[in-house]
């Protein structure tokens, strides 16, 4: 047997710590909220070094004992490259700015990360069947990973989905499903199905691993900066997976004693029309309230009520960070931006993220001598419909 040296240990519930064993199928903790993966740190630190790192392949799998797959064959790899990150020169508002750009990865997005971890765990552990409610690119990822896994997917997805989206989806080997509501609606489906048909529920935050993919996100901000972190982070935040998953890499490096208990301030990015986060933590809640009528093009934002809301704002509060919020006419017209003058063709999450920076600049929350890194989280290209509006407009 081939297995991969991984130190992972057991699992536990995000809200009250209860453990439950590794290496068996899991959504939520048995008080229904995420798990989050654990591992023997110390022992992790002694066997991935920095020198060991400087060995490898520059792609997501170099993190491989802080991930959970045992067996090397259970991997399920499409060329999860390591993202570049882009200097903003003409439009950087305070020090130095910077796109990570997770356009790069496999399927255009940065739900790459977390669904290459998700369909490998499916794998090793016996699944035939997923199902997940997407507003789009989760869903194509899904569709890719899984159909190269020889997984069976259902995918439920509002009906307004970008039609880039839909294709990939539909293309790439999945059931699609289009569906006369939001997100929510569309997870609704997945649950009352998943007895029925058989099919294990992949939906954000409820199985434990896709964190584990985003969190590589984080490891990776550490090479880049040279065994450091920037000062801030601009995160554009709908189900907050990925700022969860930062979050969880900075606390493993600092158990490690790879960094020391500085952070990043966590910013999250929100749409004016969808934003729950950035609600909650004007009124400094523990969670947030569903957003009612929640609409907004940048399809991504568009999660009225994540259910990893807790965990999102503890990080944003212990960080001393910030939620902000942007119109749809203020994401598209910093995309312009962008694209025209720093030749990023960048997703209108990327644009709510570049709106937060000049808001934060504005009101001298971020410092002209600090590093920021603004996630790009996808292509462009998966929002022609909206791209076709800015230009007509």
């Amino acid at each position: 047997m081939n297995e991969t040296r991984t130190f992972v240990t057991h699992l536990e519930c995000g809200w009250t710590g209860e453990r439950v064993a590794a290496d068996r199928l899991h959504n939520l903790s048995p008080q229904g909220y995420p798990l989050l993966v654990r591992y023997d740190l110390a022992g992790a630190a002694k066997a991935l070094t920095k020198d060991k790192l400087k060995s490898r392949a520059a792609e997501l799998w170099r993190y491989r004992e802080l991930l959970p797959v045992r067996r090397a064959e259970n991997i399920i790899n499409l060329g999860e490259v390591m993202t570049p990150l882009i200097p903003l020169v003409k439009l950087a508002r305070g020090g130095d700015v910077l796109v990570k750009d997770e356009g790069r990865l496999p399927t255009a997005s940065f739900k790459a990360r977390g669904l290459a971890l998700a369909v490998s765990m499916a794998k090793e552990l016996g699944v035939k069947k997923m199902a997940m409610p997407t507003n789009g690119n989760a869903g194509a990822a899904l569709a890719a990973y899984a159909s190269r896994a020889g997984i069976e997917t259902v995918v439920f997805c509002p009906d307004d989905t970008p039609q880039v989206n839909m294709a990939e989806i539909a293309a790439q080997g999945a059931r699609l499903y289009k569906v006369n509501g939001l997100i929510n609606d569309c997870g609704k489906l997945v649950g009352a199905g998943k007895e029925a048909a058989g099919w294990f529920d992949v939906s954000t935050l409820k199985e434990p691993y896709r964190i584990e993919g985003k969190k590589t996100m984080g490891y990776e901000l550490w090479e880049e900066f040279g065994g450091k972190l920037p000062d801030v982070i601009i995160y554009p935040t709908g189900g907050g997976v990925g700022l969860i998953g930062m979050w969880k890499a900075f606390e493993e490096l600092e158990e490690m004693g790879l960094i020391g208990s500085e952070r990043p301030r966590m910013i999250a990015a929100q749409a004016a029309g969808c934003a729950p986060i950035a609600r909650a933590f004007e009124q400094h809640s523990e969670s947030s309230e569903f957003f009612s009528n929640a609409a907004t093009l940048a399809s991504g934002l568009r999660v009225p009520k994540p259910l990893g809301d807790f965990l999102i704002l503890a990080d944003l509060y212990a960080s001393h960070g910030e939620a902000v919020v942007a119109t749809d006419d203020e994401m598209l017209a910093a995309c312009r931006d962008m694209a025209a003058l720093e030749g990023v063709f960048a997703a209108p999450e990327g644009g709510a993220g570049l709106v937060a920076i000049e808001k934060l600049v504005e009101q001298k929350k971020i410092q002209r001598d600090e590093t920021v890194v603004l996630f790009n989280t996808g292509s462009g290209y998966k929002y022609v419909e909206a791209w076709q509006a800015a230009l007509e407009s």
